[in-house]
């Protein structure tokens, strides 16, 4: 898909440990309402303020990932995080990123997840010189997030839908059937994943 110069490629960065119907209305809410030309689920390898230890394998997660949006043209898996030096940090990527595409990128996190930004690697550098789109995250604390002119609170649904919550349920014997991507269920199934 060839994309004119002006318009912004969205990043959704996450674990995706499932990816569930919760980033799929919002990644397709934040494409219709705001100005991106489409978004990439980068699936990130090893975050370092996430604990490892509950993690399935990163190609099978990027499998889920791609399952799920393959009937979206505006929407892309990257693993791009995969070849890069883990642990997995934003400025390293975006660096990466504006190296081999050249075009404008937008960070797209939740509330909880900008409350942590100044915990991130040259996290100044980021603010600086990339838009970061901030979606509402039950919980979060709006003032505790500092103020950027690149940091931009957007209106998006709240779904009060985890992928941790997820996991324990996969764990505990419940259908998950309706909350992940029909095609993401199956495989989940298939795979057994989760059940321990």
């Amino acid at each position: 898909m060839s994309l004119s110069r002006n318009k912004k490629t969205g990043l959704f960065f996450g674990s995706f440990n499932p990816i569930h119907q919760g980033h799929l209305i919002l990644a397709k809410y934040i494409l219709n309402e705001y100005d991106l030309e489409e978004i990439w689920f980068v699936v990130s390898p090893q975050n370092p303020l996430k604990n490892k230890k509950s993690l399935l394998n990163e190609y099978h997660r990027l499998q889920m990932v791609r399952l799920a949006i393959e009937d979206e043209p505006k929407f892309k898996a990257s693993d791009i995080e995969f070849k890069l030096e883990k642990p997995s940090y934003t400025i390293n990527t975006l660096i990466h990123l504006d190296e081999k595409y050249k075009r404008p990128f937008v960070l797209i996190m939740g509330e909880d997840s900008a409350e942590s930004i100044t915990k991130w690697k040259n996290y100044e550098a980021i603010l600086d010189n990339y838009e970061v789109y901030v979606y509402p995250r039950q919980g979060a604390v709006k003032s505790k997030i500092i103020q950027h002119p690149h940091l931009k609170f957007i209106h998006a649904p709240q779904l009060e839908l985890s992928a941790t919550y997820i996991r324990q349920a996969i764990k505990a014997g419940k259908d998950v059937r309706f909350l992940l991507h029909y095609k993401v269920y199956d495989f989940v199934k298939e795979m057994h994943f989760y059940e321990k």
